[in-house]
């Protein structure tokens, strides 16, 4: 019993260290939220990124500060990867996958000089003690990742599919708007996590629920006041997609169907920072 209290106050006493890291970061250096998601997200976990934040991520990816700030720390993920600090990179490149179909039009230009150590990494081989063959899983993610970033019109397809998803689901959200059982639904499906050892792994669209299914802000502890403006910038977002439900199709995170980057509405001129290459 001394044994189990012992190791409950160390876990308990690192989480504690942890946030207060995280607010000294917040408060002492030029840091935004997102970009300390990010770190925490592609870090050496056993678990990867899960559904809510790589949706906060993608959120924040079209501001053009945080864009870069999360591109950086993605960009230097993939030049460490080898074989002893796989998961780091691979956290990367799942992050990366979300952010091409669900962040800004610009992540595919930005990473086509990452392509070959994608490619690198479509070798990995790594079977753990329960039978899961990660090399399996690490293989079929940098094909997809690899055709996003090489054929422009997959890339607009998966995010059109994305869109015609989150269109869907936002009016089946407004319909449904405070039906407990609608609700738990959509959060049961939103919040699952990739590289868990079942056969679910490749459905693809348990990660695109989760970019829209959920309307709750995402705190964190205060910080600077640039740390404060971009966490209002990101809950902002989440509330304005809730408070135009009813008014305006919205596809999800804030933005209008007039809004999304594959429009068809060819005189629509105004969109989010970073949608259009260039």
């Amino acid at each position: 019993m001394n044994s189990s209290f012992f190791h409950e106050f160390k876990r308990q006493a690192s989480l504690f260290l942890t946030e207060k890291i995280k607010t000294a970061r917040l408060a002492l250096s030029y840091v935004t939220p997102a970009e300390l998601m990010t770190e925490e997200a592609t870090i050496v976990n056993a678990w990867p990124p899960d559904t809510r934040t790589m949706r906060v991520i993608s959120i924040a990816a079209f501001e053009v500060d945080d864009f870069w700030r999360i591109t950086e720390i993605l960009h230097k993920r993939f030049l460490k990867f080898d074989r002893k600090h796989w998961r780091v990179s691979y956290n990367a490149l799942i992050l990366l996958e979300y952010l091409l179909t669900h962040g800004p039009l610009s992540v595919a230009k930005e990473f086509q000089r990452d392509k070959d150590v994608i490619k690198e990494m479509a070798s990995f081989q790594y079977v753990d003690e329960r039978g899961f063959n990660w090399g399996w899983s690490v293989k079929n993610l940098t094909d997809k990742v690899l055709k996003l970033l090489e054929s422009e019109t997959l890339h607009k397809e998966e995010r059109a599919r994305a869109f015609k998803l989150t269109h869907r689901i936002e009016r089946f959200g407004s319909v449904g708007h405070g039906s407990s059982s609608g609700d738990a639904t959509l959060e049961d499906s939103s919040f699952k996590t990739y590289g868990r050892c079942n056969s679910n792994y490749n459905d693809h669209q348990h990660h695109e629920i989760g970019f829209l299914t959920s309307s709750k802000s995402f705190s964190i502890k205060e910080g600077t006041s640039r740390a404060k403006d971009t966490l209002q910038y990101i809950n902002s977002v989440l509330t304005k997609r809730e408070n135009d439900s009813e008014s305006r199709p919205c596809i999800g995170d804030g933005y209008t169907i007039e809004d999304h980057p594959l429009c068809c509405n060819e005189d629509q001129t105004i969109a989010p920072l970073l949608l259009a290459d260039e």
